[in-house]
């Protein structure tokens, strides 16, 4: 066997679909409980195809199956997030999103790293506005 064929993806590492779909449960219960990040979506009161969409997403990008670029073609994250006002404080309540999302499942600190490391710089990424301060 090719010595690529012997290395396992972090997908099947951490566990497969399984994984993510709790992870992206975890996030988006954070979402939820979240007003001003939970503004930013559509239809906040149906956040079903946005979760399958990540999941989908954070699935393919750690290994998995390529059923998000078949559905919906190459990520585009930052040209899909475009239309959303995200200053460094929605990228701070999405990053303690995600890492309080990431702290329930607790994956070891080798595939944790690679985590926090990975979505620090795609919430970096989507910044796309100066701080946004409320009028008085």
């Amino acid at each position: 066997m090719a010595e690529e064929d012997q290395q396992i993806t972090v997908f099947d590492y951490v566990g497969g679909a399984a994984f993510f779909e709790r992870l992206v449960d975890e996030f988006y219960d954070r979402v939820e409980a979240d007003q001003a990040l939970l503004a930013l979506y559509p239809d906040p009161t149906d956040l079903g195809p946005a979760r399958r969409r990540f999941r989908l997403f954070l699935a393919q990008y750690w290994g998995g199956p390529q059923t998000y670029n078949e559905e919906r073609g190459h990520p585009r994250l930052r040209m899909r997030h475009q239309p959303f006002v995200i200053d460094q404080a929605g990228r701070d309540r999405w990053m303690a999103a995600m890492t309080g999302a990431l702290d329930v499942l607790a994956p070891e600190p080798m595939i944790r790293e690679r985590f926090d490391a990975y979505f620090a710089m795609s919430a970096d990424a989507m910044v796309n506005a100066e701080l946004q301060v409320p009028e008085q």
